[in-house]
C-alpha cells in the first residue's frame, strides 16, 4: 500500500511540475498571464532615430497569411523580464533602450510558441528583430524569432503597419 501511494505521489508531482514548466516563460519574457490588445496604423512615417545615448530596437511581425479565417496572430515582445508591447499581422513598433546586454523574447500570445535572442546594444544603433508566423498547412504553423539585417528591417517597416498595444485587464 505504501509503495502504491509513493508511486501515485511521484506521478502527481511530475505531472504538476510539467504543467508548471509549460506555463512558465523564460526570464527574458514577462508574465504569461499578460495579454495585449493591438491596433495598427497604415502609412506612418519612418520611426525617429533613437534618443541621444540610447539604442533602438524595432520589433517586426511577419505573417504569410491569416492563422484562422480573418484572424492574425498577436505576438508579444519582451525584454529583460517584462513585456514591452505586441504586434498583430505584418506590423512593427520601436523602443529605445539603454546601451548594454539585453535579453529579448517573442511569444505568440495564447500558444506555446516563443523565441529568444540576446543583444548587446550600442548607443545610436538600430536593431531589427522579426517574429515570423508561417502557416504551412491547415495543421502546421511555424514560428521563428531572429534578427534582421538593416536593409530587410527597413523594408519590413516601410511595408508594414505601425503597431500600438496595451495590456488587457487581468481577471
Amino acid at each position: 500500500m505504501k509503495h502504491a501511494f509513493g508511486l501515485l505521489f511521484v506521478g502527481v508531482s511530475l505531472a504538476l511540475g510539467l504543467q508548471a514548466r509549460c506555463t512558465t516563460l523564460p526570464d527574458a519574457c514577462g508574465d504569461n498571464k499578460t495579454q495585449f490588445d493591438v491596433k495598427t496604423l497604415k502609412n506612418q512615417p519612418a520611426p525617429a532615430p533613437p534618443a541621444a545615448g540610447k539604442a533602438q530596437i524595432v520589433f517586426v511581425e511577419e505573417e504569410n497569411q491569416w492563422v484562422a479565417p480573418f484572424t492574425n496572430a498577436t505576438v508579444r515582445f519582451g525584454m529583460d523580464r517584462a513585456w514591452v508591447g505586441a504586434n498583430e499581422g505584418n506590423s512593427y513598433f520601436t523602443i529605445d533602450v539603454a546601451p548594454g546586454t539585453h535579453h529579448l523574447c517573442a511569444s505568440w500570445q495564447g500558444t506555446k510558441n516563443l523565441g529568444l535572442a540576446p543583444i548587446t546594444a550600442e548607443p545610436g544603433k538600430v536593431y531589427y528583430f522579426a517574429a515570423r508566423v508561417n502557416v504551412e498547412s491547415k495543421y502546421s504553423v511555424a514560428f521563428d524569432f531572429s534578427p534582421l539585417n538593416d536593409d530587410e528591417g527597413k523594408y519590413r517597416v516601410k511595408a508594414g503597419k505601425l503597431s500600438t498595444s496595451k495590456p488587457k485587464p487581468q481577471d
